[in-house]
């Protein structure tokens, strides 16, 4: 097998396709696709925020250049994912507390939740991301950034929010209904 190294990128990320890429010291086994470092930097974002809510954008968004080297397409990617989980966050961690028995989501470790949420926006807002890939990517993440367990955790998490959901489209929010038949009872 051989490695190529392309002069448009840096020295230290080598491609064998234009969708895929080697991280910066892993092994050459350790091939990731181009979405899923997306992804693994949006959940680094994610958590952050989470850790530091004052965190300026400019500085998110020179973080999020930086570690996907300034390629447009995955950026946006990146940046969607996280606006998308803040868009729906009330919403993501409702329906994750819903379906997390016996857990509160203030206790579960901070990089689980975040893993969750982005995994749950992928399985609820994302139509072009099947449920497995998004639990498949959640499961990555947790066994790349968490506890030995945290994969069977999310697993189940997810598991039971596509089976709540299992058409993949965004659950109604809840609030008053307007339709003036309805029951208020």
């Amino acid at each position: 097998m051989i490695l190529v190294v392309r002069a448009t990128e840096p020295p230290h990320v080598l491609s064998r396709s234009k969708d895929r890429v080697e991280g910066e010291g892993r092994a050459p086994q350790a091939i990731m696709t181009r979405r899923t470092r997306g992804r693994e930097i949006a959940l680094q974002v994610l958590y952050q925020t989470e850790q530091n809510p004052g965190l300026p954008r400019d500085e998110v968004r020179r973080f999020v250049e930086r570690r996907l080297f300034g390629d447009r397409k995955l950026c946006e990617f990146a940046a969607a994912l996280i606006a998308g989980v803040q868009a729906h966050q009330p919403q993501i961690d409702r329906l994750i507390s819903e379906v997390a028995e016996n857990w509160r989501l203030d206790r579960m470790a901070a990089i689980d939740r975040n893993i969750l949420r982005l995994g749950a926006y992928e399985m609820l807002f994302c139509p072009d991301v099947p449920a497995k890939v998004a639990i498949n990517e959640s499961l990555e993440l947790a066994k790349r950034y968490s506890t030995a367990q945290s994969s069977r955790f999310v697993n189940g998490i997810l598991d039971r929010l596509q089976a709540i959901n299992p058409s993949q489209s965004p659950p109604p929010e809840p609030g008053p209904t307007s339709d003036p038949s309805a029951d208020p009872a």
